[in-house]
């Protein structure tokens, strides 16, 4: 395979797993249903960053020892799907939209950013993807390894700028028009949590039975 195929398929795989409803999606749509655009957008860096960290440890090897001391890996992925779920409840208990009343303030663009970050790296469906997906794409004849993870990181944070991006500008700019809904903002608000608690659920039960 031409190694420009080969990153068309791992870029096709990455938006693939990107665009799919999850906690990471749901925290930037938040972010920027509170604040706006810059919040939002701040919320994308931080997603960003978590990703860029996620292939610094698999990059490092800390991937592998995690696959290799299964228990390990499942207590991480069970620490993770507890966070999810802790949110979706959280999320679904509220009556506003995400969590977050129409009126508050926004959070600081350091905490948005550090919560950002935090919820990527305890998403269990990163993990799953640097250990059972991003190996596949790592191979001896396109040359050093660190060259071939910063390829692959770049193309992962390209994806989730525009999905995630493009995700933050639409909601930002639908603020006015939730906030003259409020029954819609509590549906959609009930809707994340149901989906975040079932996602938790899912991959907890399927995560430690496959590994």
């Amino acid at each position: 395979m031409m190694y420009s195929t080969h990153l068309w398929l791992f870029f096709l795989v990455v938006l693939a797993v990107v665009v799919l409803p999850g906690l990471d999606m749901a925290y930037v749509l938040g972010s920027a249903l509170v604040g706006g655009r810059k919040p939002g957008l701040t919320a994308v860096a931080g997603i960003v960053a978590g990703g860029v960290c996620h292939v610094l440890m698999s990059a490092l090897g800390i991937g592998i020892v995690l696959k290799l001391i299964p228990g390990a890996f499942n207590a991480l992925l069970l620490v993770g799907a507890l966070y999810i779920a802790w949110i979706g409840i959280a999320v679904l208990r509220s009556h506003a939209a995400f969590g977050f009343s129409a009126n508050a303030d926004a959070p600081s663009a350091w905490i948005t950013f550090r919560r950002a970050a935090l919820t990527c790296l305890m998403n269990p469906k990163a993990y799953l993807f640097m250990l059972a997906i991003f190996p596949q794409f790592v191979r001896a004849e396109y040359g050093p390894i660190w060259h071939q993870a910063i390829v692959l990181g770049a193309i992962i944070a390209f994806t989730q700028i525009a999905v995630y991006g493009s995700l933050a500008l639409v909601a930002s700019g639908a603020r006015g028009w939730l906030a003259q809904r409020p029954n819609l903002g509590v549906a959609i608000n009930r809707g994340v949590g149901i989906v975040l608690i079932a996602a938790a659920v899912i991959t907890g039960i399927n995560g430690w039975r496959n590994l």
